[in-house]
């Protein structure tokens, strides 16, 4: 595999690249997803009881779950772990 300079590419050829990898990998996730219900079907066959598969994504789907999600969706400020936190309950002694 030929090795990418990703910090001399422009955003434009960034956005390329991405689109591209994200597509070949959805279709790479449909393929080992037709290759393991082809499993299961061999399994269900030799009458040892298979797990029934999840429905098939269509590709469509998979790549829309690949794409990165729109900046603006986010919060601008960082987030901060120690507010999500759940706070300790403390007792009063009597």
């Amino acid at each position: 595999m030929q090795k990418v300079d990703l910090e001399s590419m422009s955003i434009d050829d960034l956005a390329k690249l991405c689109d591209e990898a994200s597509e070949k990998l959805a279709d790479k996730i449909a393929a080992r997803q037709r290759e393991l219900a082809a499993e299961m079907e061999k399994l269900a066959v030799l009458g040892k009881k298979a797990k029934v598969a999840a429905p098939r994504k269509d590709i469509k789907d998979i790549k829309e779950s690949l794409k990165p999600q729109d900046l603006k969706s986010q919060d601008s400020k960082p987030h901060d772990l120690k507010q999500d936190a759940p706070k300790p309950q403390v007792t009063k002694a009597a």
